[in-house]
């Protein structure tokens, strides 16, 4: 418990730490369900590709996401694994500190064990889908929701190169104020959007689910639990009925 609460503050620390600006553009919300096996499934898939390279999940083991996902060992390490690991080991990458500062502007790669309880479901899913291309900045990318952000938008192939279109304003105190107005394509990706927006769900989904596994435990028992409730509420409404009767 020390060592999540100690990674959680240090994922947040260190988040802050990537962007050199305080955007934060929330657009759309996202209805996470991390009951939907698929959806997990999915969204594992889409992190074990294209996130893990850089990301790691120290506090996640294959075994257990494999247990969680109705998956065999066979299924988890042949198919999702691209590394050497074994099924018991956590979900640890090579790239270390050093080299993510090297190669992303001086930048570490956060953990994503409980990203999603760090930032939350709608900050993460804005996140995927507000890439726009920038080429002042480094890595040739910018991000709406975390503006100045370090990360390049390794998605841009499923959805396709965009700018974004600003307008600036000038309030009474002679500030100036950059305002989204919207996104234009300028390559589409292999993915319509609605399908992009649709893998950023269920990666999110994998996210969310990441970050407290036990909350399928703690589901899977809520309607036991109701069911309990129900049982009692009426046998101490029939005790109570009982009672009042002896009374009168």
């Amino acid at each position: 418990m020390k060592k999540l609460l100690f990674i959680l503050i240090s994922l947040i620390a260190t988040t802050e730490v990537m962007a050199a600006g305080g955007g934060s553009y929330i657009g759309e919300k996202v209805q996470s369900n991390i009951r939907s096996v698929d959806s997990l499934r999915n969204g594992a898939k889409t992190y074990m590709n294209y996130c893990m390279g850089c990301h790691s999940m120290d506090y996640q083991r294959y075994n257990r996401v494999a247990q969680d996902l109705n998956l065999t060992e066979d299924e988890m390490m042949n198919g999702l694994v691209l590394t050497d690991a074994k099924f018991a080991d956590k979900m640890t990458i090579a790239m270390t500190k050093e080299q993510s500062a090297a190669w992303f502007n001086k930048a570490v790669a956060p953990d994503l064990t409980v990203i999603a309880k760090a930032r939350g479901v709608d900050w993460l899913y804005n996140f995927l889908i507000n890439f726009y291309a920038d080429p002042t900045r480094p890595s040739g990318w910018n991000n709406l929701t975390f503006e100045n952000a370090s990360m390049p938008h390794i998605l841009w192939e499923l959805q396709g190169i965009r700018t974004a279109h600003f307008e600036t304003h000038t309030d009474e105190e002679g500030n100036e104020h950059k305002e989204f107005k919207n996104f234009e394509t300028v390559e589409a990706g292999t993915l319509s959007e609605q399908a992009y927006k649709d893998l950023a769900t269920d990666l999110v989904n994998f996210l969310d689910y990441s970050s407290e596994p036990a909350q399928l435990i703690r589901m899977s028992y809520a309607p036991w639990v109701l069911l309990f409730v129900a049982v009692f509420t009426f046998l101490a409404y029939l005790l109570k009925v009982n009672y009042f009767r002896d009374i009168h």
